[in-house]
């Protein structure tokens, strides 16, 4: 969908923007447009190139700047970055927020309620509290669902579209993303509304000399500490040097040690590379040191524990899908309390018995949906 015959329309200084002709005549009948800011360098520099071009086809309705602050991990120049490029455009910046705290405490909330999952035998293996490359709930829950809910609200019976500055370059994933699709979060009863993405295809050199050219100050994670992004101070995505760049910022480091804090508490990993802790340990104390390295050895003994479960045991789509034997049901009482023991939790059916009277409950429960 809207992907016919996609143009690339010209802008000053010899860069293109990529407008499906189904997007541009939505643009010229006047739908709003609201573009997705978190002070990084290619939504910045797509808020320029989309303001130029909204301008170029005499764009007559409602445009704004919206921005999802994600509370503690965000840094400290995101949100005047994001106010500077709104007074600079001369457009309404929005800013949302989601209600329930921030990424820190979706995490923190996250990681409590997985105890109490594994507690109640509700799936086989303990599940981390971070966001994942694969499961990026940090985006999903905290910014798209957040500024879709706003925008849906703010222009009822209207077709929105939203623009952002993914591009292509950037990782695998999103070089596999079309110039334009429906997004469902903006769909209600009244309403439309679909992603744009019109500087998917432009190199992170288009970028800086875009911006270079508009004069417009990159935000100081850049310029100061020298990350190569901006979203979360501490990324999921987050090179070693990323994370360097941002250990390195006075204004961060309360932030990493209770990300560290989950780290030992959980003994899971931020990455799956490396521990948060390890970047800069210069940064906490001893004690907390001493505990980074005993919730390894813990995590040594969970990951061993769990590895004993056999592949038909683990969670599938409709699990569970049948009740243990008694042998596989002393099996996983074995790992249940080894897990229990290597993390400090307290959980129930650790015993065979428990164990299969558990999976008959849930079994019947599916049933019964």
């Amino acid at each position: 969908l809207f992907q016919s015959e996609t143009q690339g329309v010209p802008l000053v200084g010899g860069f293109f923007l990529s407008v499906p002709p189904e997007t541009e005549a939505l643009l010229r009948a006047g739908s709003p447009v609201a573009i997705g800011v978190s002070g990084g360098k290619d939504s910045c520099a797509v808020a320029f190139a989309t303001v130029d071009y909204l301008n170029s086809i005499d764009h007559s309705g409602p445009r704004l700047l919206i921005h999802s602050d994600l509370g503690r991990t965000e840094w400290r120049d995101s949100l005047p970055t994001c106010e500077r490029l709104a007074h600079a455009l001369d457009l309404e910046i929005v800013v949302v927020r989601r209600k329930s705290g921030d990424m820190l405490d979706r995490w923190q909330q996250r990681w409590r309620n997985n105890v109490a999952r594994y507690a109640h035998l509700q799936c086989v293996k303990l599940i981390l509290p971070w966001s994942t490359p694969a499961m990026r709930f940090c985006t999903s829950e905290l910014k798209t669902a957040i500024i879709c809910r706003y925008l849906v609200n703010r222009f009822p019976g209207q077709f929105i579209i939203s623009a952002s500055g993914i591009r292509r370059e950037e990782s695998p994933s999103r070089a596999k993303k079309p110039i334009v699709e429906v997004q469902a979060k903006l769909t209600s009863k009244t309403t439309r509304g679909l992603d744009w993405r019109p500087i998917i295809e432009w190199k992170k050199s288009d970028v800086f000399a875009y911006l270079d050219e508009k004069g417009f100050e990159l935000h100081e994670a850049y310029r100061v500490y020298g990350s190569s992004r901006v979203s979360c101070c501490f990324c999921i995505l987050g090179s070693q040097s990323d994370l360097r760049a941002a250990a390195g910022c006075k204004d961060n480091h309360e932030l990493y040690r209770e990300m560290v804090a989950l780290e030992i508490e959980s003994t899971f990993a931020f990455q799956s590379s490396g521990w948060l802790g390890d970047v800069a340990p210069d940064l906490l104390a001893a004690e907390t040191r001493e505990l980074l390295a005993m919730a390894k050895e813990r995590a040594r003994r969970r990951e061993e524990a769990e590895s004993r479960i056999p592949q038909h045991m683990l969670y599938v789509k409709g699990w569970p899908v049948a009740v243990p034997t008694r042998n596989e049901a002393e099996l996983l009482a074995e790992v249940r309390q080894s897990v229990a023991s290597a993390v400090g939790l307290e959980t129930k059916y650790t015993d065979p018995d428990s164990i299969i009277a558990r999976y008959e409950e849930l079994m019947a429960l599916k049933e019964a949906l």
